[in-house]
């Protein structure tokens, strides 16, 4: 599969709402994630840890709005805009962001994906 046409798929599930299934089609076992943001998940490695990175997530915060444009592609990689609209469970702070995750393939997987906000 390409890069091209991974990078299509999994924003479409993304698109639908489909977060974890475009997480376990796509990454790659060893994948790599790395978040703007000091602390014990600033960079994940393996696809259980990135799993449990976005299931502190999820738990730890009220979706208002969440939606993804793109892809932007270049080469073995593409780019995802995402809106994101939370409140913070713990603190009652609502947040709104703009988020870029830059994702590289590599043998048909998303072997690194790198969040910039």
């Amino acid at each position: 599969m390409t890069t091209d046409q991974i990078a299509k798929d999994f924003v479409a599930l993304l698109k639908e709402g489909k977060h974890d299934e475009a997480a376990s089609r796509f990454n790659a076992d060893d994948i790599v994630s790395y978040e703007n943001m000091p602390g014990p998940m600033a960079v994940c490695r393996g696809k259980e840890a990135v799993k449990q990175k976005g299931e502190w997530w999820v738990a730890n915060h009220e979706v208002h709005d969440l939606s993804s444009e793109g892809p932007y592609l270049n080469g073995d990689q593409f780019a995802v805009r995402f809106h994101v609209d939370v409140t913070v469970k713990e603190t009652g702070e609502r947040r709104v962001m703009d988020e870029v995750g830059l994702y590289t393939v590599d043998n048909g997987r998303i072997v690194e994906e790198r969040f910039f906000y």
